[in-house]
């Protein structure tokens, strides 16, 4: 078997182990969709102030930040989480002992989160579309973009926190903790002014670009001729590489010996 064939069969396996665990898929999907239901609803006619551009509307904001918010949790908190109980369980542990090489398992688990990450950011745009009228992402391309380095950012960055969980018990406090005061400083729920404090801090982390990168690529004032901001990405990339670092320097197939 090729390696492209071994690396689609494990992701197909994944999405298998991902799918045949209906309850945990269907609210990894509704997820998002309450958030949008409650505040959409919330905030529908609000006009709001974003980058300097004044009247934009809530929704039009807010499908962006809920797609970039939806993404991390398809890739950073679910492979996080997944990894800390696969390896106190012991399946790494087995894994690793069997012919399947480590990169293939890897690409299996990543690319799983990817597609889930894919189907969730469709769905959010097309219910944000027909039931709040939101706009069509202006600048398809460069969102494909941004959502791919952001999928690939915080795959690694969930590696990389999963090899520092202690246990399988303490990762969703973990998780948590890292990932919720990111959020709601970054603006995901209502934007921040740049010149805030909050905003000034959310600016050291990937979660407020991969945030302001989505909503240039939906691009609702039409101020971007591209749809892309190297900023953003840069700083997202770098992230993503100190994490692949760490992951590969410090992440552990066995559970830990007490």
């Amino acid at each position: 078997m090729s390696d492209a064939s071994l690396a689609a069969r494990q992701i197909q396996y994944e999405q298998r182990t991902f799918w045949r665990n209906p309850a945990s898929a269907f609210f990894a999907f509704v997820f998002p969709i309450i958030f949008l239901v409650i505040f959409g609803t919330l905030n529908n006619g609000v006009m709001v102030t974003v980058n300097g551009h004044k009247g934009v509307s809530y929704d039009d904001y807010y499908i962006p930040a809920l797609v970039a918010f939806g993404l991390m949790g398809a890739c950073f908190t679910n492979i996080a989480i997944s990894m800390s109980i696969r390896r106190e369980s012991g399946l790494l542990k087995r894994f690793r002992g069997t012919p399947l090489p480590p990169w293939a398992f890897m690409v299996g688990v990543i690319g799983s989160s990817v597609v889930v990450a894919a189907v969730l950011s469709g769905i959010t745009t097309v219910f944000g579309m027909l039931a709040y009228h939101v706009q069509s992402p202006k600048h398809i391309l460069a969102l494909v973009l941004v959502l791919a380095v952001g999928a690939m950012v915080f795959c690694a960055l969930g590696l990389a926190v999963a090899a520092v969980i202690p246990n399988a018990d303490a990762a969703p406090a973990i998780v948590n903790a890292v990932l919720l005061p990111l959020v709601f400083i970054s603006g995901t729920f209502f934007p921040i002014s740049s010149s805030s404090v909050l905003a000034r801090i959310a600016e050291y982390f990937p979660v407020r670009h991969l945030i302001t990168a989505t909503y240039t690529a939906f691009d609702p004032t039409g101020s971007s001729t591209t749809g892309i901001d190297g900023n953003d990405l840069l700083i997202m990339g770098a992230w993503g590489l100190a994490a692949l670092m760490i992951a590969v320097r410090r992440f552990q197939w066995e559970p830990p010996r007490h």
